[in-house]
């Protein structure tokens, strides 16, 4: 299929017939990037909520498609709405939901606030995302995302306030706030709340759950200014991406099988719930070492001696870590990261 990476589709106030009776069947209907409009009560204020900027990541779509076709359309949204859909030719290839982008292009979410010959079309596309957002100069942007295995809920800002804070209670219980700079949606200036939420993970039932309830609040809600803060929200500061580096390859295992480059725990992914302790061995490592990674620094420092070391040919946690999507998916740990990760202090006996 040829993409037209110029096109974007724009619904208002879709009938239940555009909907479709279930979203794998609206996702297949749509030709392109859909923006859907609903109206509400105060037409001089829009929130905007993004979804499926990555494909294999549908939690915010399914989540949509039941508020869209579940809601009584007697009670209009406190404020209109932008429901922003971006990676549908992605997300619709067989089977569906399972690639992050197109082969052959890359991943939309790092195509923002820059311009790249290469992969063009995904750059205009991200351009595209961008004024369909600030077209309405929404008063809160939520960008909805999926971890690619298992994994807690939890939000992620550049800046903290309390309006962040509030936004965030909505869908979960930590926050985070990044420094990062990827070319990530979040990382550009709207002059207004912005967060995006890392539902859970990707096929995981009460992902779609917590997306679902944070798009009810943000309808319902009549003050995005002053928002009752739904629980209380820890932050966390700053985390890190554990990267190997170019041409390093990559193994999962439950014991050392002598593989070459880094080798991790099959069940590393239970460490996106617990984190892991000063000691702990999370996998293996051949005779490079700590050289097959890279866990980079705001300043592009390479930190790594600072959160793990070698014992032997074992990768150990140098200090208590707290772990964000940490997966096992190969093609997603290579292209973007191991995971992320914070170094927390370590308790004090009582």
């Amino acid at each position: 299929m040829e993409i037209d990476f110029n096109e974007i589709n724009y619904l208002q106030d879709p009938t239940f017939q555009e909907l479709h009776a279930d979203y794998e069947q609206f996702l297949l209907s749509m030709t392109g990037p859909t923006v859907i409009d609903v109206t509400g009560l105060n037409t001089g204020k829009c929130r905007v909520i993004n979804t499926l900027l990555q494909g294999d990541e549908p939690s915010g779509l399914i989540a949509l498609h039941r508020w869209l076709t579940t809601r009584d359309e007697s009670k209009l949204p406190q404020a209109n709405l932008r429901f922003i859909i971006c990676s549908v030719e992605a997300a619709s290839k067989s089977p569906l939901f399972t690639r992050r982008f197109i082969e052959g292009s890359k991943d939309i979410n790092r195509c923002f606030g820059q311009v790249e010959q290469k992969h063009q079309g995904c750059y205009e596309r991200a351009n595209l995302i961008e004024q369909a957002i600030r077209d309405v100069n929404p008063e809160m942007v939520i960008d909805l995302h999926n971890a690619s295995s298992p994994s807690p809920t939890f939000s992620i800002s550049s800046v903290i306030t309390t309006e962040t804070l509030s936004l965030a209670s909505f869908f979960c219980q930590t926050l985070i706030l990044s420094d990062l700079h990827l070319g990530s949606l979040m990382e550009q200036e709207f002059t207004c709340p912005f967060i995006t939420i890392e539902c859970g993970g990707s096929l995981d039932e009460q992902a779609h759950e917590v997306a679902f309830a944070g798009i009810s609040h943000i309808a319902n809600c009549e003050n995005i200014g002053y928002i009752h803060q739904e629980k209380n929200v820890e932050v966390i500061y700053r985390p890190l991406r554990l990267q190997t580096k170019n041409d390093v390859n990559l193994s999962y295992a439950e014991h050392d099988e002598g593989y070459s480059g880094v080798t991790l725990k099959t069940n590393i992914e239970y460490f996106n719930f617990g984190g892991a302790n000063q000691d702990e061995m999370i996998g293996w490592i051949d005779g490079n070492g700590l050289e097959n990674l890279q866990l980079l620094d705001k300043q592009g420092n390479n930190v790594i001696d600072e959160y793990f070391y070698a014992r032997e040919n074992q990768l150990v946690c140098r200090q208590n870590l707290r772990i964000f999507k940490a997966t096992t998916n190969k093609q997603v740990a290579l292209n973007d990261c191991l995971f992320y990760v914070v170094n927390t202090p370590i308790a004090n006996p009582s």
